[in-house]
């Protein structure tokens, strides 16, 4: 029985961008809206998002029903959160602030069950969120080839290894947090705009995933960015959030009633976007 999510099929064929979107907010009903949006991938927002584990439990369940990959960004690498996502069904982990290879093969070891890992095993739930009637035993055999493991390059540190964590055995993925990278390195995002230096150190991030075989992936604020991330090679890319499609929908069909402009501050979402 196949138990492969979406999000790694997409990934492995090549032929096209895996796109996604950002759950901020709690609720398994906005999740359904999410996943039924032709996305391959919805990211449940553990560490910035209003998303506790009993939410993100529900949400893990809402995405997979309708065939596509939760991926869920734990608040923090520790174990134990790393495996709370994994029980639920999450059919990818992406931690947040890593600094270094040690940070990225703790992540690893987490993650994956042995002799690969240390992942405990023992959920009921996660079988049934990569397809219907697959038995634990199917689950255990392939969890390890199935999941999706992403770490956020996200900080001087890691933008200085990019090359070494890319090399990591077991990791998937390197994906780009454009707000807190140009923080690190002194260049932040200002109202959306990305400046040269942090254009360049995302360009480095994306080298070093491709040089080591592995994929690569972005945030981004609209369809704009992230088209224009999609051509430059990334593999993996977020178009929006919950939070900013609701408010720039808001604002729009407001202003399209009142004859004002629709753009303004009112219209911005997390991170400026």
């Amino acid at each position: 029985m196949d138990g492969t999510s979406r999000v790694k099929q997409v990934l492995a064929q090549g032929t096209r961008v895996a796109l996604g979107v950002w759950q901020l907010l709690p609720g398994s009903n906005l999740a359904r809206i999410l996943a039924r949006a032709g996305y391959d991938w919805v990211l449940v927002d553990c560490e910035h998002g209003n998303i506790d584990d009993a939410a993100m439990h529900e949400s893990v369940a809402a995405v997979a029903s309708y065939g596509v990959s939760p991926i869920v960004r734990v608040p923090d690498f520790q174990s134990w959160m790393i495996k709370r996502a994994l029980d639920a069904g999450a059919h990818g982990v992406l931690a947040p602030l890593v600094r270094s290879v040690a940070d990225v093969r703790a992540f690893v070891d987490a993650a994956r069950f042995p002799p690969q890992g240390r992942r405990g095993f023992g959920s009921p739930f996660a079988m049934d969120r990569f397809a219907v009637g697959l038995t634990a035993s199917q689950y255990l055999a392939q969890a390890n080839a199935t999941l999706l493991l992403a770490v956020q390059i996200e900080t001087r540190e890691a933008l200085d290894a990019a090359d070494a964590i890319a090399a990591v055995e077991g990791l998937d993925l390197l994906f780009v947090g454009p707000f807190d990278l140009g923080n690190s390195i002194g260049h932040p995002v200002q109202d959306g705009e990305i400046d040269a230096t942090l254009e360049a150190a995302i360009g480095t991030v994306l080298r070093a995933a491709h040089a080591a075989g592995k994929k690569a992936g972005i945030y981004c604020g609209d369809g704009t960015q992230a088209r224009h991330y999609a051509d430059l090679g990334f593999d993996l890319v977020n178009v929006l959030t919950d939070v900013g499609a609701l408010a720039a929908s808001l604002t729009r069909e407001r202003a399209t009633v009142t004859g004002t402009h629709p753009l303004g501050p009112e219209t911005r979402g997390p991170y400026g976007s």
